[in-house]
């Protein structure tokens, strides 16, 4: 997707979920001009570094250039610093970012840092909240659904999946600019960020 095509926007349901030892983000796949469907492959889920990930909601140009920018900004924190930025700190940089400059973007950071596993959301005009859980986009209201009835405080990572996957299916089958497809991710303090391949989506989907 070009990052100059600003009317493409990711209706979008992404979401973040900690679980006991890490943190389970996901994203779909589709990006919408009002009805129509214009791509079916668009990323909205981006490693941002080894430990903290992004997930966007909105225009697929801001989108873009946010992850870009937050990549950047977290590699000279580390370099310069000799360690990696807190998920506390990389929410606290997207937020003044937008701040700044406001972007039409809702966004979670999420991460393992030495304070645990976080899930934060960071609105268009720079709040940030914290949290266990959090669903965005136009499918999150089908997400919470899910959320709120299957999450348990210190789940396994198993269990964390297998939550985050039946909440993306649910906002696939009700919410019209959601679906084809979903990205799932694995932050732990001992692997870093882990994209599951599409084998292992389609094997964690056929256990649902």
């Amino acid at each position: 997707m070009d990052a100059t095509t600003d009317a493409v926007k990711t209706g979008t349901s992404t979401l973040g979920i900690t679980f006991d030892g890490g943190v389970v983000v996901g994203a779909d796949h589709r990006a919408t001009m009002g009805h129509f469907i214009a791509n079916k492959s668009v990323q909205k889920l981006f490693g941002i570094s080894d430990y903290v990930a992004l997930t966007t909601a909105g225009l697929v140009g801001h989108a873009q250039s946010l992850s870009r920018t937050l990549s950047a900004e977290l590699r000279l924190y580390e370099l310069k610093h000799g360690k990696p930025m807190t998920v506390k700190g990389a929410a606290t940089l997207t937020a003044n970012i937008l701040t700044g400059r406001p972007h039409y973007v809702q966004l979670l950071i999420v991460g393992v840092d030495d304070s645990g596993s976080s899930v934060y959301s960071i609105d268009s005009a720079g709040g940030s909240i914290p949290d266990v859980y959090c669903a965005t986009g136009s499918g999150s209201p089908y997400m919470y659904g899910v959320l709120e009835d299957q999450f348990r405080e210190a789940m396994s990572e198993t269990d964390a999946l297998k939550v985050a996957a039946k909440a993306l299916l649910a906002s696939a089958q009700r919410d019209a600019a959601s679906g084809n497809g979903m990205d799932l991710a694995v932050i732990t303090p001992e692997a870093g960020f882990r994209l599951l391949s599409e084998d292992e989506v389609s094997n964690l989907l056929q256990t649902l």
